[in-house]
């Protein structure tokens, strides 16, 4: 009982999500799809980023863990069960962290979720990228 004294309820996060990606999975998947599985998953404006960043693959293996991460975080407290990955545009911002464009798609989601901020985290290691997000309220 103190212990509830403590917590502010307002400031804990709506929901976290966490995904793993094998960057060598995802290349094989894209190529046995002739490069679809990328057009239909990430936008434009990422697809531009991973072109000039130095791995293109390791780059689109943390972005497609953030899209699953941020629906994971999202789903519990929404009413669809499925939805385009385009939704969730992860970009860099100057200093090379990944954020998440809030795009209309995006905050129709969140705020009947009653969400207005998502905060990601990226992190690679071998053939594997991993991606934490969590979507709470702005205090």
């Amino acid at each position: 009982m103190w212990l509830r004294r403590w917590i502010d309820h307002q400031q804990l996060p709506l929901g976290v999500g966490i995904d793993l990606v094998c960057v060598s999975e995802l290349k094989t998947l894209d190529e046995r799809l002739n490069g679809v599985f990328v057009q239909r998953t990430f936008t434009e404006k990422e697809q531009a980023e991973a072109a000039a960043a130095p791995d293109v693959w390791v780059y689109l293996a943390g972005r497609f863990a953030v899209k699953e991460a941020v629906f994971k975080a999202l789903a519990h407290l929404i009413p669809e069960k499925t939805f385009d990955f385009r939704r969730v545009e992860t970009l860099s911002a100057p200093d090379g962290s990944p954020h998440v464009s809030l795009t209309p798609p995006l905050t129709d989601w969140m705020h009947s979720a009653g969400a207005d901020q998502v905060l990601v985290s990226i992190s690679n290691q071998g053939d594997y990228a991993v991606a934490l997000a969590q979507v709470s309220q702005r205090v």
